[in-house]
């Protein structure tokens, strides 16, 4: 049975769009009817979308995505979701913008090896930073408290998927306007929360001038 190559292309809201990423499939030779695309957040798998595409994929298949962010958000999840595909049913994956996240048949056990440890050390940074925020904010609030500051009433939660748009924002894929209307807040709210969040995540530092209104 000849091997098939799918594309998997995700984008977080119907305001995204999602050309970059289609331009890379084609680049790539994805044929246009294996392009799978799909308009949910990535905060876990259940995407229809994507589980069907998975239900799909047979042994031998390619599948394929732009970055590792466009499979999920939740690298615990995307270990599960890497070794269920490679391991377990002899799906090979590729990310275009990290060629050592390839498990291709043509590429050698070495190569396999290097992908699965990637992955495992994107995980592993990923969770260090997440608990490092966590500590980092903790240890802010209890040395304000032993101050004496008080806090103020409790800020609003974002609307979800209010993770994924600020660092589209933050990177310059979507401008504070239309994540304000995806979240149905205001711009000025927006931008406030998101540069907030973007700092606290590590995504590096930015003037103000550069990012997107």
């Amino acid at each position: 049975m000849l091997e098939k190559t799918y594309g998997y292309v995700r984008v977080s809201t119907k305001g995204q769009k999602e050309d970059r990423q289609l331009i890379a499939m084609r680049e790539f030779g994805v044929p246009e009817d294996h392009i799978i695309v799909e308009k949910q957040s990535g905060k876990d798998f259940d995407r229809p979308a994507y589980c069907q595409l998975v239900q799909a994929l047979e042994s031998g298949d390619i599948l394929v995505v732009k970055s590792i962010d466009r499979l999920g958000r939740n690298y615990k999840e995307i270990l599960e979701q890497w070794a269920g595909l490679t391991k377990e049913r002899g799906i090979a994956v590729v990310v275009l913008d990290m060629p050592l996240l390839d498990t291709r048949a043509d590429r050698d056990l070495t190569g396999v090896l290097v992908a699965d440890i990637v992955l495992q050390i994107l995980s592993y940074v990923a969770q260090t930073e997440r608990d490092f925020i966590r500590q980092r904010q903790a240890e802010g609030i209890a040395a304000a408290k032993a101050k004496g500051i008080r806090f103020g009433r409790r800020r609003i939660q974002m609307p979800e998927p209010f993770e994924e748009l600020a660092e589209e924002w933050w990177y310059g894929r979507i401008s504070a306007v239309q994540a304000g209307k995806e979240l149905g807040i205001s711009r000025t709210t927006f931008k406030q929360r998101a540069e907030e969040w973007c700092c606290a995540e590590g995504l590096g530092t930015r003037t103000v001038s550069q990012l997107p209104l």
